[in-house]
C-alpha cells in the first residue's frame, strides 16, 4: 500500500475526542450543561470580563520596561584630551586610571577613545583603544599592548 495523503492517520490513541455537552440527559452532561442552573454564567455571552476600572492612569504611570537591558557593563569611554593630564612616558592601565579619577570605583573596564589630541607619549596596557586612539597615541611616540 503507498503512502498518501488520503491513507495517512494519527497513531491510535493519541487523538481523544473531546466530551460533547448537551447532548441529552442520557449524556452526563445534559440539560444544564455543565454550567449550573441559571444566572448570568449560564446564558450565552455571559459572564463579566475583565476590566480596567481605575488601573487605567496607573498603569500608564509606570516606566516603559520593555526591551533589553544587557547584564555585561560596558566599558568607561576615556578621552585622549583627558590623558593630556598624566605625565609622559607612564603606564595606562585600569588602576592607574581609576588612581587619576578618571574611572568610577565601580567601573569594570574602560576604552580608550580618539577624541581630542594627545602630545605626550604614554603606553597602554589592559585597556581597550579604538582605532582612531590607537593611531594618535602611536603616532605621539607611544605604545599599545
Amino acid at each position: 500500500m503507498s503512502l498518501t495523503l488520503n491513507s495517512i492517520k494519527p497513531a491510535h490513541g493519541s487523538r481523544v475526542k473531546g466530551f460533547r455537552i448537551g447532548r441529552g440527559a442520557g449524556s452526563g452532561r445534559g440539560k444544564t450543561a455543565g454550567k449550573g442552573t441559571k444566572g448570568q454564567k449560564a446564558r450565552t455571552g455571559g459572564g463579566k470580563k475583565l476590566q480596567l476600572k481605575g488601573l487605567k492612569q496607573m498603569l500608564l504611570g509606570f516606566p516603559k520596561t520593555r526591551g533589553f537591558k544587557s547584564r555585561v557593563p560596558k566599558a568607561r569611554a576615556i578621552s585622549l584630551a583627558s590623558l593630556e593630564t598624566l605625565p609622559a612616558g607612564s603606564t595606562i592601565s585600569v588602576e592607574t586610571l581609576r588612581a587619576k579619577g578618571l574611572m568610577m570605583r565601580r567601573d569594570v573596564s574602560a576604552k580608550i577613545v580618539g577624541s581630542g589630541k594627545l602630545s605626550k607619549a604614554l603606553k597602554v596596557s589592559g585597556v581597550q583603544v579604538s582605532a582612531t586612539a590607537k593611531a594618535a597615541i602611536e603616532a605621539a611616540g607611544g605604545s599599545v599592548s
